[in-house]
């Protein structure tokens, strides 16, 4: 801090440090921390007063459904001259909240009704650590439930009775859930719970001979319970990807440290900079695009099965989409840059006076980039490893675009699907929390592998 008061002023100083503050709070800890509030948030529709409040409303609709039909088939009756007309194969009557089911009762007092059927106060409410309980049992109501077996009204009798008990109920779960706390680790807990996994003998026997079942079996996350399988979907999941993201770190060095070792130390000045460009070229185009060309490159009917079937080599084309080294290979590709760029950056820096006199002194290849090259490059291999697994671990065009569904999701399409697709969002916001943290830890052991520290990565901008 001094030496920025020395060298820019007080008054830019302190500009320069309010700045960073902002940055920081804006859009780092604000949206930080109102993910963590939600994720800490119970979902309303979680609450038991929430499922007391939707069993009165189901009630309420199965009443106004029974009157419609009720009306209809009078209005049916008027029509007929008094008789009345049956209705074919027991057609529902559409429902005010939700679509009603085709009737599966023929001949009954009415048709199948969607709402007249949940219309139950023993309503199950399934916890967070999988204990299933019941509405009527928990809170002491009676077991009601509206049978289509009865007359209409009923029926309609019963219904409104148990839309009474529902939210009286509801109001007062309202009343004592507003004294307590709203804060909850549920939905962090969702992420490791345990879920059924149904299976026949002969799908589970080919199952348990996988290996990667045996792994997961190793570690916790799938093992027999009462003789069922069952497995932990959502750290499965987790595991799958930040595995993924870590091999294609890997192979990203692999592939990128000899490019930018040629680029910086290897080739003349003048011809980096052609090798440079080519390098660089394709990735103006932007990275959807090119990952969408890659989808003509592998489809079934695409550029690469026609050249492997006309050329003989297969008799029918491969199925890249269902490959998972296909979305590896397409992750590489498209997070390259922030690979070779660091080390480049640093190696660049590099004086090749220390290579040719190891040389001299007779070090082998190996020993002149285990000894002088990865030391001096070492910041810019860091950076450029901590930028290609964050990328890669919070990928989801490439993994989306490139299987279509046909392989097994990333941590990031769950985290998607949760927000969006299911509209759990608070559940989303655990799961999007803790792999943040996850992430920053991973990153942290890494560094101190690396032995390096924040103020090394100046080196890779200088």
């Amino acid at each position: 801090m001094r030496s920025l008061v020395r060298s820019f002023g007080p008054a830019l100083t302190a500009g320069f440090v309010l700045a960073v503050l902002v940055w920081s709070i804006v859009l780092i800890l604000a949206p930080q921390w109102a993910m963590l509030d939600r994720a800490l948030t119970a979902p309303k529709r979680a609450l038991d007063s929430s499922v007391a409040a939707s069993l009165a409303q189901d009630s309420l609709t199965c009443i106004s459904v029974l009157d419609a039909h009720a009306a209809s088939d009078a209005a049916a009756a008027a029509g007929a001259g008094g008789l009345a007309v049956p209705s074919a194969s027991g057609m529902a009557v559409p429902s005010m909240g939700g679509m009603a089911v085709p009737s599966a009762s023929g001949g009954a007092a009415r048709p199948y009704i969607l709402q007249c059927d949940r219309a139950d106060t023993h309503r199950a409410m399934v916890r967070a650590n999988g204990v299933t309980e019941h509405l009527d049992t928990l809170y002491d109501l009676p077991q009601l439930a509206v049978r289509d077996s009865d007359p209409i009204e009923t029926q309609k009798a019963t219904a409104a009775e148990i839309a009474a008990l529902a939210e009286a109920l509801a109001d007062r779960l309202r009343a004592e859930e507003a004294t307590r706390s709203p804060y909850t680790a549920a939905n962090f807990a969702t992420l490791v719970q345990p879920v059924l996994i149904p299976m026949t003998p002969e799908t589970r026997a080919i199952e348990d001979a996988q290996l990667s079942n045996r792994l997961l079996g190793l570690i916790g996350l799938r093992f027999e319970r009462d003789g069922e399988i069952h497995a932990r979907i959502g750290m499965i999941t987790l595991t799958r990807t930040l595995v993924y993201a870590m091999l294609v770190t890997a192979l990203a060095l692999v592939l990128c440290y000899p490019i930018a070792y040629k680029v910086a130390l290897a080739t003349p000045p003048e011809r980096a900079v052609w090798l440079f460009l080519g390098l660089v070229i394709p990735y103006a185009i932007v990275e959807l695009m090119r990952v969408y060309a890659w989808t003509t490159i592998i489809d079934t009917n695409g550029l690469l099965n026609a050249v492997l079937t006309g050329s003989g080599l297969v008799a029918e084309p491969v199925q890249f989409k269902r490959m998972p080294g296909t979305v590896f290979l397409v992750v590489v590709y498209t997070y390259v840059l922030f690979m070779v760029f660091p080390i480049f950056n640093v190696m660049s820096t590099l004086d090749r006076n220390q290579i040719e006199a190891a040389r001299d002194l007779g070090a082998r290849a190996w020993r002149v980039h285990w000894r002088i090259v990865i030391p001096h490059a070492k910041p810019g291999i860091a950076v450029g490893c901590i930028a290609t697994f964050m990328l890669a671990a919070g990928a989801f065009s490439v993994p989306r675009i490139i299987s279509r569904g046909l392989q097994s999701e990333w941590f990031s399409q769950t985290i998607y699907n949760k927000f969006f697709e299911s509209e759990n969002s608070n559940v989303g916001a655990a799961y999007s929390f803790a792999y943040t943290l996850l992430c920053f830890g991973i990153v942290a052991v890494f560094m101190a592998v690396m032995r390096t520290r924040l103020k090394d990565f100046a080196r890779v901008q200088s």
